[in-house]
């Protein structure tokens, strides 16, 4: 009975961690993930939005993002010498948190393991170290309250 109820506990503790963010509409540019909410702060710079509403109807060049696509996945576009915000490298994240550099990370509850996929930073509002299957990640929530 001891060892159903710590099953029990195991699981309901992964699926607890494992919930991603319904609300979450992931953007790319220039090979790096925002968010949609994000881009908002750049309409005046942005000259052209795709937006695929299904994985199956991304490009093959956004295909290694389409775990991020439950909501659709949206492909920006800049105007020419516009500026857009700056990005940094998961792996770089993990090494200022003192973890190895291939180790996970979660953004509203979607897992990155690709950790050399680089992000806007200005889409964190929140980053904290979290235990997953016994080992410390990131956590990174991008919701403005």
């Amino acid at each position: 009975m001891k060892k159903l109820l710590y099953i029990l506990f195991i699981i309901n503790s992964l699926l607890l961690l494992g919930q991603k963010n319904s609300n979450i509409q992931f953007a790319v540019y220039n090979d790096a993930v925002g968010t949609s909410s994000m881009f908002n702060l750049y309409k005046s710079s942005i000259e052209k939005l795709n937006v695929f509403k299904t994985k199956a109807s991304l490009p093959s060049h956004l295909k290694k993002f389409d775990y991020l696509a439950d909501n659709g996945l949206i492909e920006i576009t800049f105007k020419k010498n516009e500026g857009y915000p700056d990005s940094l490298s998961l792996e770089m994240l993990n090494e200022q948190s003192d973890l190895p550099k291939d180790r996970p990370v979660f953004i509203e509850g979607y897992q990155f393991n690709d950790t050399s996929t680089r992000i806007y930073s200005e889409m964190i509002t929140n980053i904290e170290l979290k235990d997953c299957n016994g080992l410390q990640c990131i956590h990174i929530s991008t919701i403005r309250n």
